[in-house]
């Protein structure tokens, strides 16, 4: 699975970006899919995930109820909405995809498939 990561940019605090990311190379119909991010000098961070059918959805802390994960299994792309977003978020945001390790916020970063980053900084 090869994966493209995009819609990153520079918004102010408050803003609101989507994130999407497109696969090819196989269907993603069976896979969890992800995103986590790196803030300079920061160690990586899960950030939210979504599991094969049914769809089950997991956050971090840090951006429950502020962002949402969806997925689009006939365009093979997933998505991040990101909104009332803070300066702490910004950072490079990967996508990434796995066949056996389910939604689990704290093992995205262990996702066998990851997308290029694509860099989000809120700043005013």
């Amino acid at each position: 699975v090869q994966l493209q990561a995009s819609g990153g940019g520079l918004v102010q605090p408050g803003g609101s970006l989507r994130l999407s990311c497109a696969a090819s190379g196989n269907t993603l119909e069976f896979y969890a899919v992800g995103w986590f991010r790196q803030a300079p000098g920061k160690e990586r961070e899960g950030v939210s995930c979504i599991s094969e059918y049914p769809d089950r959805t997991s956050y971090s802390d840090s951006v429950k109820g502020r962002f949402s994960i969806t997925r689009d299994n006939a365009k093979n792309t997933f998505y991040l909405q990101m909104d009332s977003l803070k300066p702490e978020d910004t950072a490079v945001y990967f996508c990434a995809a796995d066949l056996f390790l389910g939604c689990r916020v704290d093992g995205i970063t262990a996702y066998d498939y990851r997308g290029q980053g694509t860099l989000v900084t809120v700043s005013s």
